[in-house]
């Protein structure tokens, strides 16, 4: 069985916003990238069920580079993603509360990196993320 790994962020923003930014290519170039030494090149986004979605992520060096690519499963829209990559699945969760939005990623951990070492690359992603919605869309 695959273990699971979840990590949490509050975005101090309108739901309609953390949505946008989480589903908008240009949006998603600008903060998907765990460190400084990294960035996201490209992006796409079909965001229906049964849509794909992919992220040419790149070390700046250029010394190596991925597409973190997968299908939308679910789409409830302003609340919930699901997705699958590769054969592992990914749940995003958007929870609106009294000081901001609190957005949830469980995800199937894979085998190659320890566990921590996978919570930390994904919280510096999703920590990136906060900062990116939070300045675009001063509360």
């Amino acid at each position: 069985m695959t273990e699971k790994i979840t990590i949490e962020t509050l975005v101090d923003a309108p739901v309609e916003a953390v949505w946008s930014a989480w589903t908008t290519p240009a949006d998603i170039v600008a903060w998907n990238a765990a460190s400084d030494d990294w960035h996201t090149t490209r992006a796409e986004v079909d965001l229906r069920e049964g849509g794909v979605f992919s992220s040419r992520m790149e070390a700046r060096d250029g010394s190596m580079g991925f597409d973190f690519a997968g299908t939308y499963t679910r789409i409830v829209e302003f609340r919930r993603i699901e997705c699958a990559f590769g054969d592992r699945t990914l749940v995003v969760d958007f929870e609106l509360g009294p000081k901001g939005v609190l957005v949830r990623e469980t995800f199937d951990a894979e085998t190659t990196y320890p566990l921590e070492q996978q919570r930390s690359g994904w919280q510096a992603i999703l920590d990136r993320f906060r900062r990116h919605v939070e300045a675009k869309f001063p509360a």
